[in-house]
């Protein structure tokens, strides 16, 4: 038996469940930004299915963590690192996705009373306010980035791996997320015009 999930356009209303897997560009998106837009479709997708592997691959990496501790008495330092490169991966990497369908948390109760236009004015303020944050904290990711590979930084464990992995992670899924941000603030904005 098949189960036919929501289409969602990425708009203005949160998405239900499993509508991120038919994501589709919104239609209020205008026609020089659509070739992007279906690019980040695409990107997040793709970041979605690597996020699921990492937060796998960190649920095997911390079992066999708990396993070689309890039965073979072996330290595993590297475990509990390896486990969280994999998770800030999945979280900054899959923001974007979250995002696109609208995904993250928000307060329904305002917008269920506010009007219409109201609403969408709202959305747009939002959508500018969470860009320029996220622009903001993208870039201070990409300036500790440079930092952590030109000075050679590593964590302070005995395994010390290189800070810039979870660096470049951090870096990538906040300008993917500024990125989405950035296009739906303008489909946003085009929205907000076509209801005036």
């Amino acid at each position: 038996m098949s189960v036919e999930l929501p289409s969602v356009p990425v708009g203005l209303a949160a998405a239900p469940a499993g509508a991120g897997l038919h994501q589709q560009v919104d239609a209020a998106t205008p026609r020089w930004l659509l070739p992007l837009a279906r690019a980040l479709v695409w990107v997040n997708r793709g970041m979605m299915v690597l996020g699921m592997l990492a937060l796998l691959v960190a649920s095997l990496i911390l079992t066999s963590s708990v396993v070689t501790r309890y039965f073979l008495h072996w330290s595993t330092d590297w475990q509990d690192e390896a486990a969280e490169f994999c998770l800030v991966g999945a979280t900054f990497l899959c923001s974007a996705f979250v995002q696109a369908i609208r995904g993250h948390v928000g307060i329904e109760a305002v917008s269920s009373v506010l009007p219409e236009r109201v609403n969408r004015v709202r959305i747009v303020i939002v959508d500018l306010a969470g860009f320029a944050f996220c622009a903001f904290f993208a870039w201070k990711s990409c300036t500790l980035l440079r930092e952590a590979w030109t000075e050679g930084q590593t964590t302070s464990s005995s395994w010390a791996p290189p800070l810039w992995i979870p660096y470049a992670l951090m870096a990538a899924g906040m300008i993917l997320l500024s990125v989405q941000l950035a296009v739906q603030a303008v489909v946003s904005v085009n929205k907000l015009k076509g209801a005036l």
